[in-house]
């Protein structure tokens, strides 16, 4: 018994650390559509973590998490697909709750999904982060060191490069919010 548990912890912590570096390259992107086709990456592997954690909860939620990031790529600002997504947030919780624990990743799952739907640039990035902060309490709560280091490299990664952002819009104010109008233009038609 003491092996399967030994592999199956060992290997949670090995696809926790597959996570961290996908998470690392995704966060340092300044273009949100490589961050989001990282993401999806990510996701697999910490998926497939929480699964080796038995965290089931956390795994089905990150499972949707991955079809959320396909949906908000499509349907940049539907309410009524944001709407769903939050729905089977909600039911996939239900339908697995194991523990107090639990409510850390519908949190997380929930401010990403806001995030990516309804924000874009600086704005998403915030609410992703948070949405971080949430994921590593979970991490921390289960045991996973590979999780909570990427979730926690994440938050730092994702931090820089809001800042690299900020002083991008400050320095070239007028190409910034150019390139914003084009993106939500993109998005309308």
């Amino acid at each position: 018994m003491w092996e399967t548990y030994d592999a199956s912890l060992l290997a949670g912590q090995f696809f926790g650390l597959v996570a961290l570096a996908i998470c690392i390259a995704a966060f340092a992107s300044k273009q949100d559509d490589r961050l989001m086709v990282l993401l999806i990456s990510a996701n697999v592997a910490f998926a497939l973590q929480f699964m080796f954690f038995a965290s089931w909860t956390a795994a089905v939620l990150t499972l949707l998490v991955i079809v959320r990031i396909m949906l908000a790529r499509r349907y940049v600002g539907s309410r009524k697909v944001l709407a769903g997504v939050l729905l089977a947030n909600l039911l996939a919780a239900a339908l697995t709750w194991q523990h107090w624990v639990d409510v850390f990743p519908l949190i997380a799952a929930t401010l990403g999904s806001l995030s990516m739907f309804l924000l874009r640039g600086i704005a998403m990035r915030v609410g992703l982060g948070l949405a971080a902060l949430a994921w590593m309490l979970n991490n921390i709560l289960i045991g996973s060191i590979g999780g909570t280091l990427a979730e926690g490299l994440v938050v730092v990664t994702n931090a820089i490069t809001i800042w690299r952002l900020l002083r991008v819009r400050r320095k070239y104010p007028d190409v910034f919010d150019a390139s914003l109008e084009e993106a939500a233009q993109e998005h309308r038609d």
